[in-house]
């Protein structure tokens, strides 16, 4: 089993002898009952972190020795995925996988079909919610570098997102080109456009592509707002970021 990664504040990668405390401490001492003579991983979520040594631990801290100083450098090309709110979880389900299988960035995305509206003190909740689910995949699957996670935006904020971009590809049941025959800018942003549950409104699919979006499909079936994204992330991450 690979070792467990905590995310710590960075100036506890300045030092030799770090200690893992708070919330962060407490878990790995009490919850997951890690021990001294074990290792675990530390990482400040921005790329850099340490392979750690357990010299003791107590209630709340472990102390650590570092062994191994890690670094996970910022891609050239990131891969940001504008995601539609969607009901039953599933727009959290969609950035937790994502967040497994490489993507740089999530977006909240209001769209025209989006049964779920974000507003008043609903926005910095639902933040929260979507930042720990990006925190706790991130940890689970031991990357040093998290998701940044986007402010919400409406169809005119997309635009500008699609405006700022190398390349956005909008994933469509009705689209002709396929995902996987599309070359990849070398570096920028590369944004991965997902609708909601009843899809992306026509009005909503002309604007992306008036401002240079690519309509493409991932195969023959439509997927659930909840796979599309990470499904699309593994066909890029099969088609370079993964060699």
């Amino acid at each position: 089993m690979s070792d467990p990664l905590f995310l710590v504040d960075p100036e506890e990668l300045g030092t030799d002898r770090p200690r893992l405390q708070g919330t962060e401490g407490r878990h790995a001492a009490t919850v997951q009952r890690i021990t001294a003579g074990e290792t675990v991983l530390l990482s400040d979520g921005r790329g850099r972190g340490a392979r750690c040594l357990v010299l003791g631990a107590e209630r709340s801290e472990l102390q650590l020795e570092v062994v191994e100083r890690l670094e996970e450098p910022e891609p050239a090309l990131r891969v940001v995925l504008a995601q539609a709110l969607a009901k039953g979880d599933r727009d959290l389900q969609a950035i937790e996988a994502a967040t497994e299988l490489d993507v740089d960035e999530v977006v909240p995305w209001q769209a025209d079909r989006s049964v779920v509206r974000w507003r008043g003190e609903r926005v910095a909740k639902s933040l929260r919610r979507w930042d720990q689910a990006l925190v706790s995949a991130t940890k689970q699957s031991r990357r040093l570098r998290r998701p940044a996670l986007g402010q919400p935006v409406g169809r005119t904020g997309l635009l500008d997102r699609v405006a700022g971009s190398a390349l956005t590809l909008v994933l469509h049941e009705e689209a002709i080109e396929p995902l996987a025959s599309v070359d990849l800018p070398d570096s920028g942003d590369l944004l991965l456009v997902v609708g909601p549950e009843g899809g992306i409104s026509p009005e909503e699919l002309d604007d992306l592509v008036d401002a240079g979006a690519r309509p493409v499909r991932l195969g023959r079936t439509v997927l659930r707002t909840s796979t599309a994204g990470p499904a699309a992330l593994a066909v890029l991450g099969a088609s370079g970021r993964w060699r």
